[in-house]
């Protein structure tokens, strides 16, 4: 009788073994799924940049995420939208601070460059959470963010020479973007995930409008307005169609049973994504600094990753 007992049990944990195996396989697949669509979002903004304000592709973008997001809304909760938080709020305005920052970029910088830079983000979120968070970050990481910075310089140094200032634009979509994300860390205790993209796509947009309102008559080519061509109109509702895709696979991947510390690091898929969409539609091949400067870049926010997994190990 024990030993049927024993030999179920075995059964037990077997089964319960491969269920969590299987699930964190299927977190790291939706993690890459998304990272390798999201350059789709960038690449569409680029193309869409020769002929509108950077400005008007981020409001659209947002426009279109919240038109695909109500059926998700109607089916999950009905119409039942709980009031925003002044935290929402803030947060939609940061991001779309971030989209906008970053599609000006791509009127100046090709996609592999621009998406080399922004990927400082994760090393400016390991430092803001220091900071403002009061997240444990020791000297190794803090070494790692510097290294990380260096690798940083060394794409934006050519890219400074050839088009000046534009080329800190991808640097400020990254500082606004951890921002957004330390934000969001802090208060997304208790946030349905749909309805909090929902508001943050809705402040987003209110606050591009009224800065296209203000902005454009002033004469501020970026957030100058044009009435779309049936063309645009198409390639803004798939790039709002992807950005939705890409951040629910990337929602999905982290609600699954794999860790945090083994999906982040699948983020860099997006870079060489973006060299591929670069190459094959624009003609972007990336130099040998952009090419270090990543390489540097990726090394330093993978060791704040497995850093930050031994130190999660070492508290269990």
């Amino acid at each position: 009788m024990a030993a049927r007992l024993s030999r179920a049990a075995a059964r037990d944990r077997l089964a319960a073994a491969q269920e969590t195996r299987a699930g964190i396989e299927r977190g790291m697949i939706l993690m890459a799924a998304g990272a390798l669509t999201a350059p789709g979002v960038h690449a569409l903004a680029k193309s869409l940049g020769g002929t509108m304000s950077a400005g008007q592709v981020s409001s659209a973008r947002y426009f279109f995420q919240i038109l695909f997001l109500l059926p998700l809304i109607w089916i999950a909760q009905g119409w039942r939208i709980p009031a925003p938080s002044l935290g929402l709020a803030i947060r939609g305005v940061v991001v779309a601070s971030s989209g906008l920052f970053f599609f000006w970029a791509l009127q100046y910088l090709p996609l592999a460059t621009a998406s080399a830079i922004f990927f400082v983000e994760p090393l400016i979120l390991t430092a803001l959470s220091a900071a403002f968070l009061g997240e444990p970050v020791g000297w190794r990481r803090l070494t790692a963010v510097t290294v990380g910075f260096v690798g940083a310089l060394i794409v934006i140094r050519p890219s400074f020479a050839a088009v000046g200032y534009a080329a800190l634009l991808p640097l400020l979509a990254a500082l606004t973007f951890a921002i957004y994300l330390a934000m969001t860390r802090r208060q997304a205790g208790g946030e349905k995930a749909v309805i909090a993209q929902f508001w943050v796509c809705l402040f987003g947009v209110l606050a591009l409008s009224l800065a296209m309102g203000l902005g454009g008559p002033a004469g501020v080519e970026v957030l100058a307005a044009s009435w779309p061509t049936a063309q645009e109109w198409a390639l803004l509702a798939a790039m709002g169609a992807i950005a939705l895709v890409s951040h629910r696979l990337a929602i999905s991947a982290f609600r699954s049973a794999a860790p945090a510390s083994i999906l982040a690091p699948f983020q860099y898929l997006e870079i060489f994504s973006a060299i591929l969409l670069g190459v094959m539609l624009f003609g972007d091949l990336p130099d040998a600094a952009t090419i270090l400067g990543t390489a540097i870049i990726i090394g330093s926010g993978l060791y704040v990753f497995r850093r930050e997994q031994a130190l999660a190990r070492r508290r269990r």
